[in-house]
């Protein structure tokens, strides 16, 4: 191999690291953005936003193990104090105690469910709906199971934690399914 066949293979690694953690930070940005969509909702501790969406539209996109990453990196910059959660609640790490725990908790493996599930196929609206609605089932059962521990009844945790926001999830993963499946289908290179 000559020095310039190597010089181009570096050059195109470091650009594909770069591009990496490029769409890493974008990412973060986009959660953080979404969890700023945030409205207070009268008798439920959970705040309605649009966090849910982006973490599965991160984990759709970017796949399973970029997905993870992504929301590791998110969970980790609002622990530190980063205004990157919601506007309603208590700040920095102390929101991993708040009611809003299992959701936050949870994030990482969800975009990684929803990544794993859809890069295993064709990149069709059905798999993306699929791999969006196992997401959520895996997110509002952490979800619900933290608002359990606090409240100590399964029917205050469910009345909290998931009827207030089912019309809401239906159309977020909606979304997120037609986003994916048509950026999957118009830049097929950037499967994970």
């Amino acid at each position: 191999m000559s020095q310039a066949t190597a010089l181009v293979g570096s050059r195109n690694r470091i650009f594909h690291i770069g591009l990496q953690f490029a769409q890493i930070a974008g990412a973060t940005l986009l959660i953080a953005l979404c969890a700023h969509i945030s409205v207070p909702l009268p008798g439920t501790p959970v705040p309605l936003s649009l966090v849910n969406f982006a973490v599965i539209l991160v984990g759709l996109m970017l796949g399973s193990r970029r997905g993870f990453a992504v929301l590791a990196l998110y969970l980790a910059e609002g622990a530190v104090g980063l205004p990157v959660f919601s506007p309603v609640g208590a700040p920095g790490i102390l929101r991993f105690l708040g009611p809003t725990a299992g959701y936050l908790i949870a994030y990482p493996f969800v975009a990684a469910l929803a990544g794993y599930l859809f890069e295993r196929g064709k990149a069709t609206f059905a798999r993306a709906v699929l791999a969006a609605v196992s997401a959520e089932v895996l997110l509002f059962s952490c979800g619900i199971s933290w608002l359990l521990v606090l409240t100590h009844s399964l029917q205050k945790a469910i009345f909290f934690g998931l009827y207030w926001f089912i019309f809401a999830e239906i159309i977020k993963v909606m979304l997120a399914a037609i986003a994916a499946s048509a950026w999957r289908k118009r830049f097929p290179e950037t499967n994970a």
